[in-house]
């Protein structure tokens, strides 16, 4: 059951919603996959930033940890260019929000299909 655990927690991590798919709950899974997903593209169509790794600044790094929250949207949207054009308008910083909102929400999903997994929350 742990390898279950620690699987769907990866999977959740990696992409929204897949670990509650593995824990067969279809309709949490959506909700979650929809959410997430629709955060991270309207923080990035309000010009929002992705942020890198800088520890010379620590809300740089607090700003990237929650982005990589997001696992592969965060990725994608790197390997694509998204969210680094230097900012022009008022929304960006609305945007960023979302983005990093997003991410820390995927976290909290992941953990709790870890913790459907193990059988710690039906």
């Amino acid at each position: 059951m742990k390898g279950l655990g620690y699987t769907a927690l990866i999977l959740g991590w990696l992409v929204p919603g897949a670990g509650h798919f593995l824990v067969k709950r279809w309709v949490r899974g959506l909700l979650i996959l929809g959410c997430i997903t629709a955060m991270f593209a309207l923080g990035l169509m309000m010009q929002g930033k992705l942020y890198l790794p800088n520890l010379a600044d620590p809300l740089d790094t607090l700003g990237f940890l929650g982005d990589l929250g997001s696992g592969l949207l965060y990725f994608v949207g790197h390997l694509l260019g998204l969210g680094s054009a230097p900012v022009q308008v008022v929304t960006a910083d609305y945007g960023a929000k979302f983005v990093v909102v997003a991410g820390l929400l995927n976290l909290i999903a992941a953990v709790d299909a870890h913790n459907i997994a193990i059988g710690r929350k039906a």
